[in-house]
């Protein structure tokens, strides 16, 4: 007998079958684990967090785009942040908003890939972006005369194209690995979308190489852009520390507040997952909503309360659209 809660997976499992010359052509999502039942609640909170997210990074960009005072060098990689911060909840959310509404939970093989890749390329993107964000403010307060002369627009446009190309070739290899693995028994996926590690799980082959590869990407690569800002703000720090002017070091330390916030939100629970094994499994799914849904929609938020040229440009496009009208 089926549970009536899986009727629409068994019903597509029966189409996959356990031979294994058959491949599997869709996965079926079977949404956050331990939350039946509660599918009126995720819908709202789900489709309320994605709304205010669209709305916020829609809005810093908009911003930044209409106020020419804020056509610099920071601005520039706060947009691409908040593009990204657009992608992340997008490529997840109106799929399961879809499902949580009683539509099917039913994922075509393309599309799993599609969600797998642009996770993965997004969420490199964001962490490669905190990496140049950070060597921004050290450039800025470090060696503030030198600033617009190297951090002309020829090394931020190579700066972030680097991220967004490196990112690309990170999720290449991830997707390729795990979509490329034989599937041949079922098509349940124990999540709400199709992320590399609950896909690979249904693989009947060998997953060592994907393994090894995610603890490379995933890990390390992560680890070393950590490093990094880490090495930027011990060096803002000392700086900060030299100057002479109260003003200066309060102005100093305002500017990197925002970004601390958000390498903090960004980095924060993949550290309390690593040192906290015990509670690894308890803490992974809640930790990886928050990352893909509440920190998309508090980055726009931080960088708002905590920036008075932001709020100003922001004024100034209320304003317009009011004259507009």
């Amino acid at each position: 007998m089926c549970p009536a809660w899986k009727q629409e997976a068994c019903r597509n499992e029966s189409h996959v079958g356990w031979d294994n010359h058959m491949t599997v052509t869709h996965f079926i999502l079977r949404g956050i684990p331990n939350t039946d039942g509660l599918q009126t609640i995720l819908f709202f909170t789900f489709l309320a967090f994605y709304l205010c997210t669209l709305l916020g990074n829609l809005l810093i960009l908009s911003a930044v785009l209409a106020d020419p005072r804020l056509h610099t060098p920071m601005y520039f990689f706060l947009c691409n942040l908040a593009v990204v911060d657009l992608g992340i909840p997008s490529v997840s959310i109106p799929k399961f908003l879809a499902a949580l509404s009683g539509q099917s939970r039913v994922i075509s093989l393309g599309g799993c890939i599609a969600q797998a890749f642009f996770f993965h390329f997004l969420g490199s993107t964001e962490c490669l972006l905190c990496t140049v964000m950070a060597y921004d403010r050290y450039v800025a307060i470090c060696h503030p005369l030198r600033y617009l002369l190297i951090m002309n627009w020829r090394v931020c446009t190579l700066l972030a194209a680097g991220t967004w190309i490196c990112s690309s070739f990170h999720a290449t290899i991830l997707a390729s690995l795990t979509f490329t693995l034989p599937y041949c028994g079922s098509n349940v996926v124990d999540y709400y979308f199709c992320d590399i590690f609950p896909v690979s799980k249904l693989a009947c082959g060998d997953t060592y190489v994907l393994e090894t590869v995610s603890f490379t990407n995933i890990g390390v690569v992560p680890m070393t852009c950590f490093f990094l800002i880490l090495v930027s703000y011990i060096r803002i720090i000392y700086c900060i520390l030299k100057m002479n002017s109260g003003e200066g070091r309060r102005k100093a330390a305002s500017t990197c507040a925002s970004h601390l916030a958000v390498v903090t939100m960004y980095f924060g629970p993949c550290a309390l997952v690593y040192t906290q094994p015990q509670l690894s499994k308890v803490l992974v799914t809640p930790l990886d909503v928050f990352g893909n849904v509440v920190t998309p929609m508090l980055n726009p938020v931080i960088y708002t309360l905590r920036n008075k040229e932001v709020k100003e440009g922001l004024r100034k496009l209320r304003g317009g659209l009011m004259m507009a009208h």
